[in-house]
């Protein structure tokens, strides 16, 4: 007798039509889920109430037909911070932001303190009452699996396992208390502390932790040594297969060089924008053009002007997921980086693995030897340039140069990277379940 499916409650805040990276690994997982067993359900915050940084309402149409998704009311204290500060909601590590005068500091403030985890918070009461409705109407679930940031949704988690005893995956996606920009909120000792005690009551208590790369786990195993280290499985983020069915295109009239998504000083790419005017200068026959499709930082845009680069640098606004993998399959080569914050030897961008997909090499700004170089090695797409070593990042892009010159296509070719497939996680994960 065939068993009955695995009934899985999918908790997540970031859920279509929000867009950005955020959104993209649990509506994969879900998309794949059902072929392995598993029937999720998705538990996620209304639309018209939640506050996503982006929207993207062609994600949507990529929700299964036969997913049940439940929308509930949420509060949050955004409406309040956009008048008293003029700005729109801030992205994660307040990228958006700029500078911060006064009034962004005592708001940064106040929301390290009096709204932890995070402002977000108030979905759950929402959240849980929606839960208890469906349990009083018969229905259980065999488990639950809760997707982070926001990390108050891993208190979700911790109440449902509490009081239905339903098996538990807490899916991290970004550190928690020790996230890069912790720093930015001013936190008080007992802000911090508490803080600190979610993080620890969440690893103790949920039956298996995911996260994105081996040095996040290395992160939390070292916050406790009775966590078992079999508990904490690293799920990396993925591609999916079907979004890359369209061929490559790579120009043939420049050397398009494409950054997709957010980026801001922060990720310290003044070494390579000056590598980067220097080959300009060295290969003036070979058309070179660098593109950022998404949210660029005010301070970065200006260092681009100051290297001498405004010239041959466009931007384009936040564009479509489907528009977005169109953007990378029209480069040459792909820029991403990684943040120069503490403990940046575990992020890994979800932009990484659609990079790859995407079968361009792959020029990578960070810290060498982090999770991102050793997956750019394996998988032959390049490696991480150090953030100082401009003679390294200028022999890189020359070389580039060179074998444009003599053929501009330089898509990659193999398949190493195929374990990264969102098909083959949610196996994994109905392997977990």
């Amino acid at each position: 007798m065939a068993s009955r499916p695995l009934r899985l409650l999918v908790v997540t805040y970031y859920w279509p039509p929000s867009g950005g990276a955020g959104v993209q690994r649990c509506l994969k997982w879900v998309k794949h889920l059902g072929q392995f067993g598993v029937v999720p359900t998705v538990l996620t915050v209304d639309p018209e109430q939640a506050t996503y940084p982006v929207l993207d309402e062609s994600l949507l149409a990529e929700v299964p037909a036969g997913v049940r998704v439940i929308r509930t009311g949420t509060s949050e204290p955004f409406e309040q911070y956009k008048k008293l500060t003029g700005r729109a909601v801030p992205y994660g590590g307040f990228a958006n932001e700029g500078k911060p005068g006064f009034t962004q500091q005592v708001m940064r403030f106040v929301r390290g303190n009096l709204f932890i985890p995070d402002p977000r918070r108030g979905w759950n009461r929402h959240a849980l009452r929606a839960v208890a409705e469906l349990v009083a109407g018969g229905e259980a679930f065999d488990a639950v699996l809760t997707s982070s940031p926001p990390h108050s949704t891993q208190l979700i988690g911790l109440a449902l396992q509490r009081r239905y005893g339903w098996r538990w995956l807490a899916d991290l996606r970004d550190p928690w208390a020790n996230i890069y920009f912790a720093k930015d909120l001013h936190r008080t000792p007992l802000a911090t502390w508490l803080d600190t005690r979610y993080e620890r009551q969440v690893l103790a208590h949920a039956d298996a932790v995911l996260v994105t790369s081996p040095e996040t786990k290395r992160l939390f195993l070292n916050k406790n040594a009775a966590l078992p280290e079999a508990k904490i499985h690293v799920v990396p983020n993925g591609f999916d297969e079907a979004d890359f069915g369209q061929p490559s295109a790579p120009p043939t009239d420049c050397l398009r060089i494409v950054h997709a998504g957010t980026i801001t000083e922060l990720y310290h790419l003044g070494g390579l924008l000056a590598a980067l005017a220097a080959t300009v200068l060295a290969y003036p026959a070979v058309p070179v053009r660098l593109r950022f499709v998404g949210q660029v930082s005010e301070q970065l845009r200006a260092q681009i002007a100051a290297a001498g680069l405004a010239e041959i640098c466009e931007f384009r606004p936040f564009v479509p997921h489907a528009e977005s993998v169109r953007e990378l399959l029209a480069a040459s080569v792909l820029l991403m980086a990684i943040p120069d914050v503490p403990r940046n030897l575990g992020i890994l961008p979800g932009k990484l693995f659609e990079y790859l997909a995407a079968r361009k090499p792959i020029l990578c700004v960070g810290p060498a030897g982090c999770d991102a170089d050793v997956i750019l090695r394996a998988c032959g797409a390049g490696q991480v340039l150090p953030y100082e070593d401009v003679a390294l990042m200028q022999a890189t892009l020359e070389a580039l140069v060179r074998q444009w010159a003599a053929g501009p296509d330089l898509d990659l070719v193999g398949s190493r990277f195929g374990q990264y497939a969102r098909r083959a996680q949610a196996a994994a994960l109905a392997a977990l379940l």
